[in-house]
């Protein structure tokens, strides 16, 4: 069973028998909230939820993975595809980034994931969402957030990866933040380099 992470926390990403991880999954899940009242059934709404991996070398971004571009330039990783409806909640995942730890280039130290409401909700609209790391050898979850508290935001800066000497570790951010895009996301990043 992974950590139930909380905003500021950081964990080692090496294996419970140690060395290091070879390839992690970031997942994230969510659902909208139901609506009440009369009308409810008639005007429910779909909400898209999009992942996005920011590549960093220092504070400068030098690549990105999202629902446009699925793949970094160096393949090191990779987004598993858009999903505009969410649903998956507490269960599995609605969209996964894969990181190839190995194989991400020297230069680059730190990957910030974000998470954007590309239709313009609010958190208060969407429950159950959290974004998770996994083990991508074994599924073995490694770590959960939960994307909690609603509000009146459009998207979180949710968790960054970043090099520690010769391993990687995973940090929670949970900030809030307004955007449709991982672009509108980029002040409200640079503070987490």
């Amino acid at each position: 069973m992974g950590i139930n992470m909380s905003k500021g926390q950081q964990i080692s990403l090496e294996k419970s028998g140690g060395g290091a991880l070879s390839v992690v999954r970031m997942g994230l899940g969510w659902q909208a909230a139901p609506r009440k009242g009369f009308l409810a059934r008639m005007t429910a709404k779909e909400i898209d939820l999009d992942a996005s991996a920011v590549l960093f070398a220092g504070s400068q971004p030098v690549d990105v993975v999202f629902f446009q571009q699925l793949t970094s330039k160096d393949g090191s990783v990779r987004h598993t595809g858009d999903n505009r409806v969410g649903g998956a909640g507490q269960g599995g995942d609605d969209e996964s980034i894969l990181v190839d730890l190995q194989r991400v280039p020297v230069h680059v130290d730190q990957i910030i994931f974000t998470v954007n409401s590309f239709t313009g909700q609010t958190f208060a609209e969407v429950e159950n969402a959290f974004c998770r790391l996994i083990d991508e050898s074994n599924g073995q979850e490694l770590a959960r957030y939960t994307l909690s508290g609603g509000g009146k935001y459009t998207a979180q800066v949710m968790a960054k990866v970043h090099r520690s000497g010769t391993g990687w570790n995973m940090s929670a951010i949970g900030e809030p933040a307004d955007g449709r895009t991982f672009k509108d996301l980029l002040p409200a990043i640079a503070s987490h380099l």
